[in-house]
């Protein structure tokens, strides 16, 4: 591989100007007829001084541009978001399996401080970010810039996983001696999958038109969700013999599920290698060295509108967290069956995908942040209901009315949350600038993704520590409670139940959590996500950019 070079003698990354830099053709440019003075000036004020100097120099070259109409998915359009989809299930398939099974198949046999270190078989993915630049600099002219990347990773990606099928027996066997490998393993697949991501993340910009570029995410929300919940949720289910047996379907063995993914990881890398070509990328000043592009990533950092995007989007989901991190948890200690919970799902999935396929359509033109803001109503909405299920959740067996509840509830919660990640990631596709494109949409989507997990500590911790727990023990016909905070815990119950105790939870702090996170939510949603992201999706284009000097 060689690093391209910035065409000046010391690159320097400084913002840029609608006079000073070269947009590429596939980018959307932000339509700017019909703007009055007013709506110049909000977007202006988000803008530092040489910022607003600069973008105001450039407006009145942009306003003549007409504003563009949407048009009819071509045939080459749609071949293309076939390709991303299968890019993007091939990485959901190891993420499935790394952060949603294998933990779950693991935890019956290991302690919470093995879980621990199998757990950071998670981080390689929230931290591509610190090599995003290398996958963007370095690469094969002769292969094509993306596809350098893409070809070994899915091939080490496909080897690993048939290394696993043939030793999943004797590491599932004794995982407690075989958690330093098991841990190695998986976090090397997490992170070839990550570099992958990058890979495709910057391909979409200049694979799909101009006019097809909101579908992008539509093409990640689908691929990625698909092979993640086929290798959590769907094999989960099928990996269970309960359910296996309830429904009549064949017993999948995680050997077997491995093996089948592996052989299609060659298949489609075969087929990149030989029979897709990659149309070549222009060579222009954006092409740059590793440095340089490190360089890129902290000048991006330091625009005003990319800091209110960040704060936007770590405070974006507090409405919905503990929703997210504590309501199924909640519904499986109420008596709710894995196996009910997992045909939920299942059930559901197609209302995702179609979801994500509205959303695209609906973040074209000039609003692209409209279907993200309009579906937090739905989705704080939902969130209180989820509380109140579990408040009134019934006693086990439920009917089959309040399952066909259950299922309404998770499809239209669902729908919501799948049109915000489309929205936001359309947004993300349409400001990023495809020259540096797998860098500049992964560092957008790692604040995405940091919103959504740093308030889960908090959740849980508050949970345990708001939550009032007795373990009554009937000693010698006298009932004598014990106070114990474990008794919340699974550990503290099953404590509890050895020396013949009850649980008696007095005050669940599920509930004083789950009202202040959408408390919290409502206002922040009011009085600052709103406001923000309307000015955000008003700026033109050419703020986002930047350049190399």
């Amino acid at each position: 591989m060689r690093p391209t070079s910035s065409t000046s003698g010391k690159p320097m990354a400084v913002s840029s100007s609608l006079n000073s830099i070269h947009i590429s053709p596939r980018t959307p440019k932000t339509p700017r007829m019909g703007l009055d003075d007013a709506e110049e000036g909000v977007e202006l004020s988000l803008l530092g001084e040489e910022e607003r100097q600069q973008a105001s120099r450039g407006l009145d070259d942009s306003e003549d541009a007409p504003t563009s109409l949407k048009k009819a998915i071509g045939a080459k359009d749609k071949r293309a978001m076939v390709l991303l989809c299968i890019l993007y299930l091939i990485q959901g398939v190891p993420l499935g399996l790394a952060l949603g099974s294998v933990p779950f198949l693991l935890r019956e046999h290991l302690s919470y401080s093995q879980l621990a270190t199998f757990a950071l078989a998670s981080y390689p993915y929230s931290l591509k970010l610190l090599w995003s630049p290398i996958v963007d600099s370095v690469y094969f002219t002769s292969v094509g810039r993306r596809k350098s990347w893409i070809i070994p990773m899915q091939f080490i990606v496909g080897s690993l996983m048939l290394y696993i099928s043939n030793n999943v027996q004797k590491l599932l066997d004794n995982p407690g001696d075989n958690i330093v490998e098991l841990s190695v393993v998986f976090t090397s697949l997490v992170f070839f999958s990550a570099t992958q991501d990058i890979a495709v993340d910057g391909w979409a910009l200049t694979l799909l038109s101009q006019d097809c570029l909101s579908y992008a995410s539509t093409c990640q929300t689908i691929g990625l969700n698909t092979g993640f919940f086929a290798s959590f949720t769907v094999f989960l289910a099928f990996n269970s013999e309960a359910f296996a047996s309830k429904w009549g379907v064949p017993h999948l063995t995680l050997a077997g599920y491995l093996k089948f993914w592996s052989m299609v990881c060659y298949s489609v890398t075969f087929w990149l290698l030989f029979f897709k070509r990659e149309d070549k990328e222009p060579v222009n000043e954006a092409d740059m060295s590793i440095k340089a592009v490190y360089k890129t990533i902290w000048t991006i950092c330091k625009l005003r509108h990319v800091q209110i995007l960040v704060m936007v989007h770590l405070v974006a989901k507090i409405g919905f967290a503990a929703n997210e991190a504590v309501t199924s948890l909640k519904l499986v200690e109420k008596g709710f069956k894995r196996e009910d919970l997992a045909l939920v799902v299942l059930i559901d999935f197609p209302f995702q995908i179609m979801g994500g396929w509205l959303a695209a359509k609906w973040s074209r033109g000039d609003a692209p942040l409209r279907p993200w803001i309009y579906a937090f109503f739905p989705r704080l909405l939902f969130a209180l209901v989820a509380t109140l299920i579990v408040y009134w959740f019934p006693s086990p067996p439920i009917s089959t009315g309040f399952f066909v509840f259950l299922i309404l509830h998770t499809v239209i919660s669902s729908f919501a949350s799948t049109v915000q990640f489309v929205g936001i990631s359309a947004f993300h596709t349409r400001v990023s600038d495809p020259l540096i494109g797998g860098t500049y949409m992964t560092l957008l989507n790692t604040f995405t993704n940091m919103g959504g997990t740093w308030p889960k500590w908090f959740v849980l911790k508050g949970v345990d520590l708001l939550s009032d727990a007795t373990c009554k023990v009937a000693d010698a016909g006298l009932d004598i409670a014990v106070e114990a905070t474990e008794c919340v815990s699974d550990h503290g119950k099953a404590t509890c139940k050895d020396v013949g105790g009850v649980c008696i939870t007095r005050r669940d702090g599920y509930y004083l959590v789950s009202g202040l996170c959408m408390v919290v939510g409502v206002i922040l949603l009011l009085t600052f996500i709103i406001p923000k992201a309307r000015k955000l999706q008003a700026l033109p284009i050419s703020v986002w950019r930047v350049k190399m000097e």
